[in-house]
């Protein structure tokens, strides 16, 4: 049992540094789980042979007690009846019973020792099983809300942009594009006004050489 128990003791003492050096912290645990449970069953194998040979040392020692009161009985029956001899035979018996008796009896306690001892190591063990389980689902949630924490931020991280930088980039595109339409405005404008500047410029030539004319056919005459 002490033995056993040590064992457990390291078995435990060392499950935390596993896990922490330990990149998948649910299987390290599925492992000790797994281990657990093998000795929770074997456990309780023992414990029940535990119990069934405890049950019988009670039987020899209680059946040990009961003879060792009845040869007394006969031998103090014996020596009421004058027989002496056969009183001195009973407590012969006796004797044999009470030593016989004090035998099983320090089995029996030893035994019954060794069964609690087992049941204790038990309890602990399914009680290890349960904090560990817990634990177990623990990890399972985290890894899940990491994971699903990875999926937010491969979506919204460096796939989508934040609004705000989408609607500047917006209010920029609009600015080029205002300005360009503004650009086109000014050039559309300086080339009426080229060709209003070219009109009168041809009006006046037309109107020098009209006068020019005129004056020819006065002189004519």
């Amino acid at each position: 049992m002490s033995v056993m128990k040590r064992v457990r003791d390291m078995t435990v003492a060392t499950l935390n540094d596993r896990l922490e050096k330990s990149e998948d912290p649910v299987r390290v645990i599925d492992q000790f789980l797994w281990s657990t449970h093998q000795e929770i069953v074997q456990s309780e194998q023992l414990q029940r042979q535990y119990a069934a040979h405890t049950d019988g040392l009670l039987r020899q020692w209680k059946d040990a007690e009961q003879w060792m009161n009845k040869r007394e009985e006969q031998a103090l029956t014996a020596l009421k009846a004058g027989e002496e001899h056969a009183a001195k035979l009973a407590l012969q018996d006796k004797v044999s019973h009470e030593e016989r008796s004090e035998r099983y009896r320090q089995l029996y306690e030893q035994s019954k020792q060794e069964l609690n001892d087992l049941e204790q190591l038990l309890h602990e063990l399914r009680s290890e099983y349960r904090t560990v389980y817990d634990r177990r689902q623990f990890y399972v949630a985290r890894m899940e809300s990491l994971r699903l924490q990875q999926r937010l931020n491969a979506r919204f991280g460096s796939g989508s942009e934040d609004p705000s930088n989408m609607f500047r980039k917006l209010d920029d595109r609009m600015t080029d594009i205002e300005l360009e339409a503004k650009s086109l405005r000014d050039l559309r404008r300086i080339g009426q006004e080229s060709v209003l500047r070219v009109g009168s410029v041809v009006q006046e030539t037309i109107e020098r050489e009209l006068q020019q004319l005129k004056l020819r056919m006065q002189q004519g005459k």
